[in-house]
């Protein structure tokens, strides 16, 4: 099962696609993950951001791509927060002519088996977002406190960014050039988690066609998650401050008054180098 926005025009063809993957301490997990992608997909290719990873992911980046020419690798010199790992790795995609670019996750919480389901439905969209909370979608090794709070972080952007997705948190996705560029990822400034629901929203309000497609999202089962109560916190209230920015322009737009435009999402930096 998928869920849509946006009309539904005549499917165009997936092209040339790279995933982008972002690293920090993945040392037990990136070659594990790459592998499995190139069993799955052996004609995608693979950019790894690492933010200058301590425990020598980076080392590990370079030897693969030393031995494979679908596997490339971008160096930052500090961890500066995962979306604006993912920042750079669309713009490096985008200067290079790729027709798809992804995200997923080094961890293998992102199955790369189940890749084909995103590519079946960007035929007909723009962004697709590997969903955990459609129909056919689950979580597996979560504790009941993480879905409580994935589940109800997700059913607050819904109401109170009117957002007709799921999971807008998710990680999980394919999005066409073409929509990155529609985006405008230049005034884009979320920095931290809250980049996923800055970009969903983004897509749905500049008109483009979004799916939403189930997967089986896996919790890590080696090395250590960057997520905690803290980070989720202050994604929250970034979501809280975009939603009332938007109610306030909704009642002036009601009330004719001027400057009734629709907020553009704003800024996240307060998650900066929390990965």
């Amino acid at each position: 099962m998928s869920t849509a926005t946006g009309p539904g025009p005549t499917p165009t063809p997936v092209g040339r696609t790279v995933i982008v993957v972002p690293t920090y301490d993945e040392a037990a997990n990136l070659a594990w993950i790459v592998q499995r992608l190139h069993r799955a997909r052996p004609d995608v290719d693979v950019l790894v951001v690492d933010d200058g990873s301590p425990d020598g992911t980076g080392r590990i980046a370079d030897d693969l791509a030393a031995a494979d020419g679908r596997v490339n690798v971008l160096h930052r010199t500090g961890k500066a927060g995962l979306g604006a790992a993912y920042l750079a790795g669309f713009r490096w995609a985008l200067d290079r002519g790729y027709d798809v670019v992804g995200e997923m996750d080094a961890d293998g919480s992102h199955a790369p088996e189940q890749l084909d389901r995103l590519r079946s439905a960007l035929a007909d969209a723009d962004l697709v977002i590997g969903s955990r909370y459609v129909r056919g979608g689950a979580v597996h090794n979560w504790p009941l406190y993480r879905q409580a709070l994935s589940r109800g972080g997700n059913a607050y952007v819904r109401l109170l960014l009117g957002l007709p997705v799921h999971d807008a948190t998710a990680g999980y996705r394919l999005f066409r050039s073409s929509a990155l560029e529609r985006i405008d990822l230049e005034a884009v400034r979320s920095v931290g988690y809250v980049f996923q629901t800055d970009l969903a929203a983004r897509a749905v309000r500049a008109g483009l066609r979004v799916r939403e497609v189930p997967i089986d999202f896996v919790e890590r089962q080696r090395g250590e998650s960057k997520m905690n109560g803290s980070v989720a916190t202050e994604s929250l209230r970034m979501i809280t401050r975009w939603g009332v920015a938007e109610r306030r322009a909704q009642l002036r737009r009601a009330f004719g008054r001027p400057g009734t435009a629709a907020p553009a999402v704003p800024h996240d930096r307060s998650a900066v180098g929390r990965r």
